[in-house]
C-alpha cells in the first residue's frame, strides 16, 4: 500500500490546521455563547466547579471567565489569532469539564468529549495555527 505523506511543504499539514480550526472555533462559540449570555446564574454554577481543585470563591468569577474562554477562544481559534494562549485557556477549560463529569459520577462517555477537546488543544498549544492564520501573518511583518 502506497501511502502518501504530508510534508509541511505541501500545504497540506496548513489547510488541515485552518480545517480544524475553523470547524472546532466554531462549535465553540456556538457552545461559549448561550454561557457569556446566561448571565451570573448560569457563571456561579459553571464557576462553582472550581470547589473540585479547592478554589470555592467568586464561583460567577470563574464561570465567567470559562465563558470568555469557551466564546472568545473560539473566535480566536477560528481566526488562527493568539492561538496557543487561547488553546491554553480552553485546555484549563476542558481540564475542568473533565473533573466536573467525572467527579459528578458520569460515565467516560460523557466526559469524553471534554478530554477530546483537551487533546486537540494541546495540540494546538504545541503547532499553533499554521501558515493560514492571523498569528502567522502577524509574525510575517
Amino acid at each position: 500500500m502506497n501511502q502518501k505523506t504530508i510534508s509541511e511543504d505541501s500545504g497540506q499539514l496548513h489547510e488541515g490546521l485552518l480545517i480544524i480550526r475553523i470547524l472546532i472555533g466554531i462549535t465553540f462559540i456556538i457552545h461559549g455563547f448561550p454561557k457569556l449570555t446566561g448571565g451570573i446564574e448560569t457563571w456561579t454554577f459553571l464557576g462553582g466547579t472550581m470547589k473540585i481543585v479547592a478554589i470555592d470563591f467568586m464561583p460567577a468569577f470563574w464561570g465567567f471567565l470559562c465563558a470568555i474562554a469557551e466564546f472568545l477562544g473560539g473566535i480566536f481559534l477560528a481566526l488562527g489569532l493568539f492561538t496557543r494562549i487561547s488553546a491554553a485557556a480552553l485546555l484549563l477549560t476542558m481540564l475542568m469539564a473533565t473533573l466536573f463529569h467525572l467527579t459528578n459520577g458520569d460515565s467516560f462517555d460523557t466526559a469524553s468529549h471534554a478530554i477530546e477537546d483537551g487533546i486537540l488543544f494541546l495540540g494546538f498549544i504545541y503547532m499553533g495555527a499554521g501558515k493560514y492564520s492571523l498569528d502567522y501573518r502577524m509574525s510575517q511583518k
